[in-house]
């Protein structure tokens, strides 16, 4: 990554520079810990640039750990698509991936130490019964009948939790440390409890499974992680990460920094909410260009470089906002007007027939792959007596505003002649079917000999050479900036958000491979498909607009 990616400031980094700075640490060990029951999605890659960014800048070092303790809802598919996330973002993680489920006998033996110490119990109590006792923001909890078990008990009781001798939820082995605390994490927090689910990494040995909060800041510990970093909805948690430390033998002690999550307007970024969209197919996948994860993001066009800047646009601090849209679409428009190639697709055909053109002549018309970036090159593009205009760039009459083809009058055809419509064709519902035009053919890419004006200039494709392709032009997937408000959020899907059309592109691109970005000239920025695209079957998405359409639209 280049200079200007790296080092921002940010409180996080001024902590590590006065933590080097006193000795208190000679090295920065980060860890990006991802639960695997899912596709990762643009907040994750905040937290993905911020850790393993941290690591980079300091010569330090990042973890990839899955977190892996709830196999009821992970799959092997999930911690695939996030280590080919973290890569395609650009960073690579220190060492071995590690799982939490590494440290399951570890984590067991921490506990067993709790009970022995009489700082955990095995409740019988219902998980609802649980809540129940747990009290509420006004009102302390009260304790479990079970809590005053003698510690030989709660051995006896947490062996046969492990050796499956209760059914699911009938038993669970809690933290015992105070009932009345007025942060309920530390209302005597479930530490362990029972699944009986076969795990990707440890299969069936296992049947108890220990709780985030037990497991995150062991996990931590014992990789020597000096800096834990987590989105702010944590922070109370930090008491029950540092009671557990606290009260283990272990030598290593992290300190958990906050920092607040991202969300993004016209999105959503709750698991739980992006799993329901694809179980009732809302969208059809993780990778759906509509959705917010990065490999929807990928798929719809946006590079690792733009997500990147992104991120580091919006910043790291301690105060939960909302980012607008237009922010993240800004970071891809400034990168792919910087270094997409330019080519011409007609998405709304509208056949055109140059009737002085010889009839079976190809002729080839050489155009610039970047107006701005001459070392980009040149492409020849076929030129024909038959070509497609777009619907929209045709007109019988017009005022003098409209600056594309009207009947009697000229238009330039990008990098091409001037043009003049003389006559049309139009079907039994009167709707224009052919333009018949004549052609200055002295007039490749220069004015009128006669010195003549022509205004407007438009885009346009052979109708013989041209290669047939679809286009996909997603737009938000929300009509509302914040869908996650709504008492259903299904209620605000965009109709719109996604036209499919069919139209033609230049016959250069007929072998273009997936993910690679193009702008279609006065149509936006589009990339090849990665799951749909062929040679045989041309398929471009929309990546964004070649300006924001949603200004104007109030925000709900």
């Amino acid at each position: 990554m280049s200079e200007a990616e790296a080092r921002p400031t940010n409180f996080i980094r001024q902590i590590i520079d006065e933590d080097l700075a006193s000795g208190k640490h000679n090295k920065v060990h980060t860890r990006f810990p991802p639960e695997p029951n899912g596709y990762l999605h643009i907040g994750h890659a905040k937290s993905i640039c911020l850790n393993f960014g941290i690591a980079q800048d300091y010569q330090g070092q990042c973890n990839l750990r899955f977190d892996d303790t709830n196999p009821a809802k992970e799959d092997i598919e999930f911690v695939e698509s996030i280590k080919h996330d973290v890569q395609w973002l650009g960073f690579q993680w220190s060492g071995e991936i590690q799982y939490s489920s590494n440290y399951f006998d570890q984590l067991h033996d921490y506990a067993l130490e709790l009970i022995n110490k009489g700082l955990a119990y095995v409740d019988e109590l219902s998980p609802e019964q649980i809540r129940e006792y747990r009290g509420t923001l006004t009102a302390p909890g009260k304790n479990s009948p079970y809590r005053d078990r003698t510690v030989e008990e709660n051995i006896a009781l947490f062996a046969k939790m492990r050796n499956g001798e209760f059914a699911e939820g009938a038993a669970c082995l809690r933290a015992k440390i105070d009932m009345a605390s007025p942060f309920f994490v530390m209302r005597d927090p479930v530490i362990y409890r029972i699944k009986f689910a076969h795990h990707h990494q440890t299969a069936d040995k296992w049947c108890i499974y220990p709780m985030y909060d037990f497991t995150h800041c062991i996990s931590d510990a014992l990789e020597g992680i000096t800096h834990s970093l987590c989105t702010l909805e944590f922070q109370d948690n930090r008491r029950l990460y540092d009671w557990v430390l606290d009260n283990i033998t272990i030598p290593c002690h992290p300190r958990q920094y906050e920092f607040s999550r991202l969300n993004l307007e016209y999105a959503i970024m709750s698991k739980r909410k992006l799993q329901q969209l694809v179980s009732e197919n809302i969208v059809e996948g993780w990778d759906d260009p509509r959705m917010p994860t990065v490999s929807g993001l990928r798929r719809r066009g946006y590079s690792a470089a733009s997500i990147r800047e992104f991120c580091r646009r919006i910043g790291v601090t301690k105060q939960d906002n909302n980012v607008e849209m237009m922010a993240l679409e800004s970071c891809i428009r400034d990168d792919l007007n910087e270094n997409a190639p330019r080519a011409m697709a007609v998405i709304n055909p509208l056949k055109v027939v140059i009737e002085n053109f010889a009839g079976d002549a190809v002729q080839m018309v050489k155009m610039p792959n970047h107006p701005g970036k001459p070392e980009m090159g040149t492409r020849d593009v076929p030129f024909t007596r038959e070509i497609y205009i777009d619907q929209a760039d045709f007109r019988e009459e017009a005022n003098k505003q409209y600056k594309r083809l009207v009947l009697g009058k000229e238009v330039r055809l990008r990098n091409a002649f001037v043009i003049k419509a003389e006559r049309i064709d139009k079907d039994a519902e009167g709707n224009i079917t052919t333009i018949f035009c004549s052609y200055d053919i002295d007039t490749l890419s220069k004015d009128p000999a006669d010195g003549r004006k022509v205004k407007g200039v438009i885009h346009w494709v052979s109708a013989t050479e041209g290669k047939p392709a679809e286009f996909r032009l997603y737009d938000r997937l929300f009509n509302v900036a914040n869908p996650a408000q709504a008492e259903d959020f299904l209620t605000t899907i965009n109709p719109e958000s996604l036209v499919i059309a069919q139209g033609f592109v230049e016959p250069g691109l007929a072998g273009v491979q997936p993910e690679v970005s193009f702008q279609f000239e006065r149509e936006g920025y589009f990339c090849a498909d990665n799951r749909y695209s062929s040679a045989d079957h041309l398929v471009f998405n929309r990546t964004v607009g070649l300006r924001d359409t949603w200004e104007s639209k109030p925000a709900v």
